[in-house]
């Protein structure tokens, strides 16, 4: 009877550890497809591509440096203003004050207007009004659901679409157990002639700041556009943008409409060097999100990462010989193109993750108390779509998979009831007397499909990469001598010359405020022209010692500098 009365107590316990372990062998280790491999190859290298394929000689050209023409002696005096050091300390201050404010965002908030943790966002405005007054005297702002801000710098042109940057002004939490492990007080913003210490100062903070201070210098020098320039800074992109970016999305589609911007760029991936040479990786696409709950029971998490692309080949000096050859002949044999899938996926496994749909077993769960049969148990699985499937496929595998795991265990499925009348949503009926019931369903009502790609042979991408190329390069020469900093640790091998930066297009594995601006433009971009010289790419985001140094923080405000400039001279998006 005892043993009896365990099984039964254990089934569902079993059932739902013996389900999450086999979605696991059946999707995680899957090799990744050749469409999603190969899905940066035609934009990379096709003849017709802004980075042309060129057979014969085996390399991915890049885009020029696009130097504004029109407005060439403006563009070169910011950039000398740039190349001073009260230029660096008076952006990395700005910066500082932005992070001293701790607008912290939680997964669980009460709506704005009865949740007193909003009000940080109130104290950061504040900032910013008197951290960029001539933006504030001459763009008009909206403040959207009170903390969404969107400002609009009229242009002279209206047939001209405008040009979109956005930015978010929230930050993830500090957990109090690591304040002591910080270098520096994690809402200190403490600048130390280097570098900038806080949260938010690499995520987003630095995103949002630079593209501020890239319009006050132009105001400074009596800019005035032909192009209108919109700003758009939400304010819970870390706890999935509902209140403020999805807000910002609705109010800028009912004031312009579908397709209405030129181009958006929002924050991304920053600078990285990849077998000696720096990529910047413009993400053309994220992957879509999908949080599946296997309920015998549910609730959501979290997972990212990388792509693949093929200008290494052409562009990395260091890259392995063999390597390099089944890059350059992927173009046209899969054989090779899996050799180097298996080469580049077993040292990189984040970049491997690029190019499938992922899934991470994150919560698991079942009974109350250790002396109490559980009733149920559940798990919920985190899965990144990848953007050659979408969210519909994804269920379908799930029910195919499970549908005979499901009567190997005796318990009926019912999958997605919630879809309506659709082929997930009909009930297993079976006259046998079932053990249980496993549900599946969507966790939190938040799946997401992949972002559309942004095509790369167009006006928007050659203005985004030719203005990447020409705010490339050590932002501000002879610094390094004035700020009594150390030579830069990416020191090119002997007999190189100093690496030029290589443009690629890429995908973003986690997902970012555009998700609710898809509708407002198919020119989406999300890229952070940040380069640390001497330091974590990333910048540490989220966690203990995050931090943006100052040279590379000014490289973001000359790259914003050159992108409005260029946008404001281009006729052909």
């Amino acid at each position: 009877m005892r043993l009896t009365v365990f099984r039964v107590a254990l089934l569902p316990v079993l059932t739902v550890v013996f389900l999450a372990g086999f979605i696991l062998c059946q999707w995680k280790y899957l090799p990744a497809s050749v469409a999603s491999i190969s899905f940066f190859l035609p934009t990379v290298c096709e003849p017709a591509s802004l980075v042309r394929w060129h057979e014969s000689a085996s390399s991915c050209l890049q885009e020029a440096p696009l130097i504004p023409v029109t407005h060439k002696s403006l563009w070169r005096a910011i950039e000398e203003l740039l190349h001073t050091e009260l230029f660096v300390n008076k952006t990395a201050n700005l910066l500082s004050g932005a992070v001293r404010i701790p607008t912290e965002v939680y997964d669980v908030m009460g709506p704005v207007g009865e949740d007193p943790r909003w009000e940080a966002f109130a104290l950061l405005r504040e900032y910013l009004l008197q951290a960029f007054p001539l933006i504030h005297m001459k763009l008009q702002l909206t403040k959207v659901n009170t903390y969404g801000l969107a400002y609009v710098w009229e242009g002279s042109d209206g047939s001209l679409k405008p040009l979109l940057l956005t930015a978010h002004q929230d930050v993830v939490p500090v957990d109090s157990a690591t304040i002591s492990n910080w270098t520096y007080p994690p809402y200190s913003g403490h600048y130390d002639g280097t570098r900038i210490w806080g949260r938010g100062s690499a995520d987003d903070k630095n995103g949002l700041i630079s593209i501020l201070a890239a319009v006050e210098t132009l105001l400074e020098h009596n800019f005035a556009p032909a192009r209108t320039v919109v700003l758009a800074f939400g304010f819970d992109e870390e706890a999935t943008g509902q209140q403020g970016a999805k807000q910002i999305g609705r109010y800028l589609l009912d004031i312009y409409g579908e397709n209405a911007f030129a181009m958006l760029v929002d924050e991304g991936d920053s600078i990285e060097d990849t077998y000696g040479a720096p990529f910047a990786r413009p993400a053309i696409s994220e992957k879509g999100y999908f949080d599946l709950q296997i309920q015998v029971s549910a609730p959501g998490g979290h997972s990212s990462v990388p792509p693949p692309h093929t200008c290494l080949a052409a562009h990395a000096p260091r890259l392995p010989p063999n390597l390099r050859a089944d890059i350059r002949a992927a173009h046209s044999s899969d054989a090779a193109l899996r050799r180097a899938e298996a080469a580049l996926f077993a040292e990189d496994p984040a970049l491997a993750a690029g190019g499938r749909t992922t899934v991470a077993v994150d919560v698991v769960w079942g009974g109350v108390k250790s002396n109490a049969l559980p009733e149920g148990a559940g798990v919920v699985v985190n899965h990144r779509v990848a953007v050659d499937s979408s969210v519909s496929a994804l269920k379908d595998h799930a029910v195919a998979v499970l549908r005979p795991v499901a009567d190997a265990l005796n318990v009926t499925l019912v999958a997605f009831p919630d879809d309506g009348d659709t082929l997930f949503s009909r009930r297993e009926i079976s006259s046998v007397a079932r053990a249980g019931t496993v549900t599946l369903s969507d966790a939190f009502g938040t799946a997401l499909e992949p972002a559309p790609v942004s095509p790369t042979d167009s006006a928007q991408w050659k203005v985004l990469a030719g203005t990447i190329r020409a705010a490339w390069g050590v932002p501000h020469p002879g610094l390094d001598r004035a700020l009594n900093k150390p030579a830069s640790v990416q020191v090119p091998l002997q007999g190189e010359a100093e690496p030029d930066i290589v443009v690629v297009p890429s995908l973003l594995a986690g997902n970012t405020d555009t998700q609710f601006y898809w509708a407002l433009t198919p020119h989406i971009f999300r890229y952070n022209h940040y380069y640390a010289r001497d330091g974590p790419a990333d910048g540490s985001i989220h966690t203990v010692d995050e931090v943006c140094e100052a040279e590379g923080f000014v490289g973001m405000v000359k790259f914003f500098v050159g992108l409005m400039l260029n946008a404001d001279e281009s006729r052909d998006m």
